[in-house]
């Protein structure tokens, strides 16, 4: 990556320097946990409902004093939820759709009834310590929560949906949610050791900080695990940890705080998995294929985890699926606070070495044996298991085989450098006060990654067992090598589709400003941001014209070209096409609050947010190879407009926020969808969609007994398609009219126990709305106790109902033959743990 390396250096002498200017704190760095619960040596303590907000704003300040619509989970909560993943966290923040089995990298996230026509999250930004984990949240292959970790370290979730979002942050038209970092306020620590309860998974946490004199304090925490997780796929699909450090230094009126995290972490990709599908559109049943069950398989094996390739110079190599879903981050940031005068000073900084693997195997076609080998191998083919413990033996019965894709991404380097500066004043204007915010963002992101298909034939055991099956025609000539039936796409479509490597570099210069004016209850506020963009780079791939993309190669090293090797896809190494092309989009937002008494608030606002385009754009039909520029600017990014209006209680221990939205954006892009008869598809977007709905966030507290609810009503419609009109007016796929979580719980002395329950109403499985997608509702519940001060021990039951909690349907509508594909969440997983603290 071009990383402007002279600046980075400067930067941090500069920002080393400034503890002389410190003069007095202003305590709202907006990232780190200075003014967050909870990090004291005991267990957590409950919640505080009046919580100072600082994420997407100029200044930290309580929630009824600002235009915003904002949530907040901290440490006291995430304690009682029974899921570990970024996005699982997130499915109990209002407006949020988090599409997720709880492992995190494979989820589709989205806000506001906003589309999820891809994987990531596209006009979603998350922050780790108020600075992006990645520039773009919809890089294909590479989710940001793939490289996002939930621990001991973490000590609060804040959530802004819409409003000042987009002109605090690039890339973030419908909203932020930042991970913010325990810094060691309080001195203390907890160590926790827990394990899977009927399934392999043992983890060991630990965190301790605290203060040492002199205005310093640090903070270190991490975890480990490994097993094979919930399901059974035969092997440890979870392996790695992190760990997180930071050291702070306080001054009077300001503060430098420099950290650092290295994260190596495996997860299994719980991806799309081969069910039966029956009864109607209005009225599907899914069901389990013989000898497999969806909640507690997925669709791995180590017996098709390796296999050969060719990797991004065309040379033979082999892959391991077993690395699932791996994200490797090492980071180090900077982070100053000090006062000029009458103005204060805040700076971020962070550089990211990031890179990782993304592997998944989807059944593209599932059908009886005889049928398959006919489809593929012609008249008289036949089968033959090719490993595991029936290798050699025919398959001479109609049991069922999937001609499955294995995907592999090399994700070689997704580095991005960040910085934030800014700087704010307040004044005495009349009978109010003006407050005044300016300041600067760059960012540098680099995404240099390689995408590798092939194309194999398994049978679909399941419980981990999947085996790989050779296919001959009818004159006993081998058409697969060891199950692979070719080395890239064999099947639909060309087969080097989709076979790339992208080298680009982002570059980002964002000035923004904001005014907010208050006089007596009134506070009137408007902010803007100018997003200019540059990229630059390569891309390898035959899509482009007059670019080879198929060869001959042995692959396996034999000596011996096979059938299967004569199918080998590779990249046009000396025809790269060029990127080279410039952007910028105008963001702004404005807004009013009126606090009407001490408990009481209402607000309004209209925002305007832009999103740029990442390498998704970058294909056949948009760039010009030769020159690089686009060949429509206007594809270099999309505009999100939100407007909303609403009212916030909270008086003694009873609060309740309840807010009216409306959003519209358009979208191009991508999306992996299905066709009727169960096909895996990509669908090129070209769109505009509109969506308007009510969020509510409610607690209520009386001695030991605690509630905590949300919900969203979403009325979502795609306005206008202009590659397909039959889905003008259509409900987008995915968004439900209702999701809602709540969570009781019950606080004595010696115990704490309550669940979490989320819920999803019915919604369509494809744009077309043809079949419906069930709804559903999870209750998982938690028990904590405590024999001991220091000590707990809790057991958390997912879903223990083990209710089918459908993610998402591949099929447009349920296929003529029975079968199609299905992502659904875990089944009933039991997690026990024992907590000390010290």
């Amino acid at each position: 990556m071009r990383f402007y390396t002279g600046f980075a250096a400067m930067l941090l002498a500069t920002t080393a320097a400034t503890p002389a200017l410190a003069t007095a704190a202003d305590g709202d760095n907006g990232t780190a946990a200075d003014d967050v619960t909870g990090e004291q040596a005991a267990e957590p303590a409950a919640p505080s409902t009046k919580r100072a907000f600082t994420t997407g704003v100029a200044k930290g300040r309580d929630l009824l004093d600002t235009a915003i619509s904002a949530s907040v989970i901290d440490d006291h909560d995430l304690s009682q939820l029974s899921v570990s993943s970024i996005a699982g966290i997130m499915q109990n923040i209002p407006g949020i759709r988090s599409e997720t089995s709880d492992i995190d990298g494979f989820s589709a996230i989205t806000i506001r009834g906003l589309p999820l026509s891809a994987d990531g999250s596209k006009f979603l930004q998350l922050q780790e310590d108020g600075l992006p984990v990645l520039e773009f949240g919809d890089i294909h292959f590479a989710g940001i929560d793939q490289f996002l970790r939930a621990d001991l370290t973490l000590a609060q979730v804040q959530a802004i949906r819409g409003g000042s979002a987009s002109t605090f942050a690039s890339n973030s038209p419908g909203g932020l949610i930042n991970f913010i970092s325990r810094t060691g306020q309080h001195a203390g620590g907890m160590l926790q050791v827990s394990s899977g309860v009927g399934h392999d998974l043992k983890r060991i946490d630990f965190a301790y900080g605290s203060p040492l004199g002199d205005g310093w304090r640090f903070h270190v925490g991490g975890f480990y695990r490994q097993g094979e997780g919930p399901r059974a796929i035969g092997y440890d699909g979870f392996r790695g940890g992190q760990i997180k450090a930071n050291v702070t230094k306080e001054f009077e009126g300001g503060y430098i705080r420099i950290y650092g995290k290295f994260m190596d972490d495996r997860q299994p990709n719980y991806s799309l998995y081969p069910i039966t599908l029956s009864g109607t559109d209005e009225n599907p049943v899914v069901g389990n294929l013989p000898g497999n069950a969806i909640k507690d398989d997925a669709y791995g094996s180590p017996l098709t985890a390796r296999y050969p390739g060719v990797d991004q110079n065309n040379n033979p190599t082999s892959y391991d699926a077993r690395n699932g879903l791996r994200g490797i981050t090492s980071s180090l940031g900077l982070e100053a606070q000090f006062d000029i005068g009458e103005w204060t000073v805040t700076n971020r900084f962070r550089f990211a070495d990031i890179s990782g693997e993304y592997n998944e195997s989807i059944a593209m076609v599932t059908l009886p044996a005889p049928v398959l080998a006919g489809l593929f191998g012609g008249p008289g083919a036949t089968l033959s298991y090719a490993a595991g413990p029936n290798a050699g033996q025919p398959i001479n019965d109609a049991r069922l085989l999937a001609y499955s894709i294995a995907i592999n991404a090399q994700l070689n380097a997704l580095d991005n450098v960040t910085n934030d500066l800014r700087a704010s004043r307040v004044w005495d204007l009349g009978k109010g006060v003006l407050t005044t915010t300016g300041g600067v963002y760059t960012s540098a992101q680099s995404i240099d990654m390689y995408w590798n298909f092939a194309n194999a034939i398994n049978d679909i055991a399941g419980g981990g067992r999947n085996a790989p099956v050779n296919l001959f025609d009818a004159g006993g000539t081998a058409l697969t090598d060891n199950g692979v039936n070719a080395y890239g796409f064999g099947f639909a479509v060309p087969l080097s589709t989709y076979h790339t490597r992208y080298d680009l570099d982002y570059s980002i210069t964002a000035p923004y400003g904001s005014i907010n004016w208050q006089i007596g209850k009134l506070a009137i506020g408007a902010s803007v941001r100018w997003d200019k963009g540059t990229v630059d780079g390569n891309v390898f791939s035959s899509a482009f014209p007059g670019r080879n993309g198929q060869a001959a190669i042995d692959v396996n090293g034999d000596g011996v070209i096979s059938d299967a090797e004569t199918r080998v896809a590779i990249l046009p190494l000396t025809q790269p096409a060029a990127v080279d092309y410039d952007y910028d989009y105008l963001s702004y937002s404005t807004g009013v609050n009126y606090r009407f008494a001490d408990s009481l608030s209402a607000f309004a606002r209209y925002s305007r947010g832009g999103r740029a385009n990442a390498e998704r754009i970058l294909g056949i039909g948009s760039l010009n190879p030769a020159s690089g520029a686009l060949i429509d600017p206007t594809v270099a990014f999309s505009i999100v407009k939100q407007a909303e209006a609403g009212v916030k209680f909270r008086k003694d221990n009873l609060s309740a926020f309840v807010t009216g939205f409306w959003a519209s954006t358009d979208d191009r892009n991508f999306q992996i969808g299905a066709d009727a008869a169960g096909q895996v598809v990509v669908i090129e977007v070209n769109r505009t969609y509109s969506a308007k709905g009510i969020e509510f966030e409610g607690e209520w507290r009386k001695g030991p007994f605690a509630i905590t609810v949300g919900a969203t009503f979403t009325d979502a419609s795609i306005d206008d398609d202009k590659i397909d009109t039959s889905f003008n007016g259509n409900t987008p796929r995915h968004i439900p009219d209702l999701a809602f979580f709540a969570r009781p719980t019950v606080e004595l002395k010696n115990v704490t126990f309550g669940a979490v329950i989320n819920g999803t109403t019915e919604s369509y499985a494809q744009d077309s709305n043809q079949l419906i997608q069930p709804g559903y509702v999870l209750v998982s519940p938690f028990v904590q106790f405590r024999p001991t001060e220091r000590l707990t021990v809790a057991v958390n039951a997912f879903n223990v109902l083990d209710e089918l909690a459908v993610v998402q349907l591949a099929a447009a509508t349920i296929p003529p033959s029975g079968i199609a594909n299905a992502q659904v969440m875990n089944g009933r997983t039991v997690t026990a743990s024992l907590r000390y603290t010290f």
